[in-house]
């Protein structure tokens, strides 16, 4: 009941629900807005034994030229029920969340599955 609770909330609480979708080209003119990004993973890692556990998805492009990465910190990975990296590789999907810049390079953070989405 409570997930139920929380994917509800964030349904109605994340405005890019209503946005227009914008392409992995045009992510980096939207730097600290919430938006919706559809385009392929073409590459991914997870990184087990770094700090918080990370779970990279390069969108866009294959790293270091992606245009967006998404993260899937650890804590927020068990949530999924699969592996990212290995179900995501050469798949378009849609992300939902805010964009932030991380050594200068654009990134989306995702807690939830629910953000996801595959095409």
């Amino acid at each position: 009941m409570k997930a139920l609770v929380l994917a509800v909330v964030c349904l109605f609480s994340i405005p890019a629900f209503s946005q227009k979708t914008i392409a992995p080209e045009e992510v980096a003119k939207h730097i600290g807005d919430t938006v919706r990004v559809c385009g392929k993973i073409y590459s991914a890692r997870y990184l087990e034994t770094s700090n918080k556990q990370p779970t990279l998805l390069n969108m866009g492009d294959k790293f270091p030229k992606q245009h967006l990465t998404v993260v899937i910190y650890g804590e927020d990975r068990v949530k999924f029920g699969y592996k990212p990296e290995g179900t995501l590789i050469d798949k378009n999907i849609c992300v939902i969340g805010k964009v932030e810049m991380y050594r200068d390079k654009p990134q989306i953070v995702v807690t939830d599955p629910f953000l996801i989405k595959l095409q």
